[in-house]
C-alpha cells in the first residue's frame, strides 16, 4: 500500500465493478462472441461479417449519436438495429432483431459470479461502511452475486454521463446523503476512477493490479494505491 495524500475520515465506500471486483475481459469477450454467433445464426448476414465489423459500426454510430457514448446498452442496441438495416431487414424486423440480440448479450454479459473471497471482503467492510457500486458498464449486479453486498449500483445513461465525469459520483453522494469528500472510491482505472473521483471531490484508492506507473493521471494522484483488494480492510480504522 502506498499513500500519496492524507486520507480523511469517510462515511461510505464506492467500488468500480468491471476489472475491480472481478476480471471483466473474459466475460465481455464471451458475451460479444455469443452475440455475434446469435446474429449469424438467426439472420442472413453478409459474408465475412463478424465482431470486427460490429465494432467498426459501433464507432460510426457513436460519431453520429454522441449521446450514446454514455449509455453502453442503448449504443449496442442501436448498433444491432443499424446492422440489421444494413443487412436489408425492414425497420420492424431490425427493431425486433436488435431486442433479441440484446437479450442474448445481456444474458451472457452477466453469466458469472463474483468470487467468494470478494464477497467476504465486502461483507466485512459493510459492517463498518455503506458500500455502493459506481460503474460505467451494464453488468447486472444482482445476477453476479452483488445484490446483498452493495446498497445500490449506479450506471450511466439517460442523461447521466460516464466516469470521469462527476455525474455518477454526485448521484451516489446524493443517495447516501453525504458530502463528496466523505465518499472513498475504489477502482482500477487511473482516469475513470482516480481522476473522476478526485475531480468530483471524493477520495480515491487506485487498485493497481498490473503494477503500472500512474502515467495517465500524473496531474492528479490517488490518496492511496493498493495491489490487492484485501488491503482495503486496513482502512476500517478510519471509521
Amino acid at each position: 500500500m502506498k499513500q500519496y495524500l492524507r486520507l480523511k475520515p469517510f462515511k461510505a465506500i464506492s467500488f468500480d465493478l468491471d476489472d475491480t471486483l472481478y476480471d471483466n475481459m473474459p466475460h465481455i469477450m464471451k458475451a460479444e462472441s455469443e452475440l455475434s454467433l446469435f446474429m449469424q445464426d438467426n439472420f442472413t448476414a453478409p459474408a465475412n461479417w463478424g465482431i470486427s465489423q460490429w465494432r467498426l459500426l459501433k464507432s460510426d454510430v457513436i460519431v453520429e449519436h454522441a449521446e450514446l457514448a454514455h449509455d453502453t446498452s442503448a449504443a449496442r442496441y442501436e448498433v444491432l438495429r443499424q446492422g440489421l438495416l444494413k443487412w436489408g431487414y425492414c425497420e420492424v424486423e431490425a427493431t425486433r432483431g436488435a431486442q433479441l440480440g440484446m437479450e442474448c448479450f445481456n444474458f451472457n454479459r452477466s453469466n458469472f459470479k463474483v468470487t467468494d473471497e470478494v464477497l467476504e471482503l465486502l461483507k466485512k467492510l459493510a459492517q463498518h461502511f455503506p458500500l455502493v457500486g459506481i460503474t460505467n458498464g451494464n453488468v447486472n449486479s444482482s445476477r453476479i452475486g452483488l445484490e446483498n453486498a452493495l446498497d445500490f449500483v449506479v450506471h450511466p445513461g439517460h442523461g447521466v454521463r460516464m466516469k470521469p465525469y462527476s455525474d455518477l459520483f454526485d448521484l451516489s453522494c446524493q443517495h447516501l446523503d453525504i458530502a463528496p469528500s466523505e465518499l472513498l472510491h475504489v477502482g482500477d482505472h487511473a482516469i475513470s476512477d482516480v481522476l473522476g473521483a478526485r475531480k468530483a471531490g471524493c477520495q480515491s484508492i487506485w487498485l493497481n493490479l498490473h503494477t503500472e506507473e500512474n502515467k495517465q493521471a500524473k496531474s492528479i494522484l490517488p490518496h492511496i494505491e493498493i495491489k490487492q483488494l484485501q488491503d482495503i480492510l486496513r482502512l476500517i480504522e478510519y471509521r
